[in-house]
């Protein structure tokens, strides 16, 4: 009788070893065209993410360059350039965080240029867009208030000076915000109103030139001056 032959563990880990490889040979013959094209997609996929980054980077890199050439001309009294420049922030770069800045100086420009609707349309849209920085909201929110006193509606450029003081009530002109709405509402001849703005005016500067600038100006423009007899 033959008699049985005793494999030892590395035998026996060797033929696994050798049938797995020729399994796996086996199965790369059967399937290798469903292995090559799923190479060739996680290729294609890995050059589309380093294409991205570096188009973005590359994208970013021209919206800061393209606003600072705006902010330079803008400073050289070249408005009707840095206007053009900073549109093209705008449409060409605006998922870029110079478009915010580019923006609202738009606006400032318009306003400077004495183009109120302009200034206001622009500011306007800065709002609607940009929510985080709030000094420059509070900002732009007087902006459009100013605007609005230059043409003389006093009433919406009262209730804008309000909202530029609430929006960022601890922010260090909130006290001109509040000055601005006073002078509009009582230029509208909105003399309740007016005193409350001069009562926020009283609860944070009392003691100041601040309050008592403000509190001439209205002792001056809410009651009528006395005729001589």
């Amino acid at each position: 009788m033959q008699s049985k032959v005793k494999l030892s563990k590395r035998q026996i880990k060797e033929d696994k070893f050798t049938a797995f490889v020729l399994t796996s040979k086996q199965r790369v013959a059967e399937n290798w065209q469903f292995l090559v094209i799923g190479g060739v997609v996680l290729v294609l996929a890995v050059v589309a993410v380093v294409y991205f980054a570096s188009s973005r980077t590359s994208r970013e890199a021209e919206g800061s360059r393209l606003f600072a050439q705006g902010m330079a001309e803008y400073r050289n009294g070249n408005r009707q350039v840095a206007l053009t420049t900073l549109q093209e922030v705008v449409d060409e770069h605006g998922g870029h965080e110079t478009a915010d800045n580019a923006t609202y100086l738009l606006g400032q420009i318009q306003f400077e240029l004495r183009n109120f609707a302009e200034a206001i349309r622009w500011w306007e849209q800065y709002l609607a867009k940009y929510r985080d920085n709030r000094t420059d909201r509070a900002a732009a929110l007087a902006g459009i208030a100013a605007a609005n006193e230059e043409q003389g509606n006093n009433a919406a450029a009262a209730q804008k000076y309000r909202e530029a003081a609430a929006e960022y009530p601890e922010g260090p002109l909130a006290w001109d915000y509040h000055t601005g709405a006073m002078r509009n509402y009582l230029a509208a001849g909105q003399v309740d109103k007016a005193r409350e703005e001069l009562d926020s005016l009283r609860d944070k500067y009392a003691g100041t030139e601040i309050y008592n600038r403000a509190a001439r100006l209205f002792a001056a423009q809410a009651v009528p001056a006395k005729t001589a007899p």
